[in-house]
């Protein structure tokens, strides 16, 4: 028996996260303590298509001859919880301190490199022939793009 998929079926996701629980209940039962509640997300970075270099007039190599890669990621959600006891000094205060952190798209940009030739472009005063200069030799900046934030809280 076959199987084939139909036409505009859809594709498998690719998970921007993938969630993990930080399991902290062996500590609670070997030292008797509450402990904190930690849930979080791994980020799984995806690289996009580098950027086409350009050619510019009068320059023999392209720029930027190491083109700079494109990389986003999803910073998944994060919550920690802890108990905080005796919060006035009496225990019907008991309460429970939050930090939470909601997802939040990151993107980043690798250097590129830009590199100039040692040659000019043919010169018509020199009977066609390129004359000598200083290369260049430089990268382009990483770039970081992203708005994480976070709010704390006590029940």
């Amino acid at each position: 028996m076959t199987c084939m998929a139909a036409a505009g079926a859809a594709t498998p996701a690719v998970a921007d996260s993938v969630p993990v629980g930080v399991p902290l209940d062996a500590v609670k039962t070997t030292l008797g303590v509450d402990t904190p509640r930690v849930a979080t997300a791994v980020p799984v970075p995806v690289v996009g298509a580098p950027e086409a270099p350009r050619h510019h007039t009068g320059d023999l190599l392209p720029s930027p001859l190491l083109p700079s890669m494109p990389i986003t990621t999803q910073l998944g959600s994060t919550l920690v919880g802890a108990p905080v006891p005796n919060l006035l000094g009496d225990p019907k205060t008991d309460g429970e301190g939050s930090l939470e952190s909601p997802a939040t798209d990151v993107v980043t940009r690798t250097p590129g490199a830009v590199v100039g030739a040692p040659l000019t472009m043919p010169d018509g005063s020199n009977y066609g022939i390129p004359n000598l200069t200083t290369p260049k030799l430089g990268l382009t900046a990483p770039e970081l793009i992203g708005a994480p934030s976070a709010l704390l809280g006590l029940r």
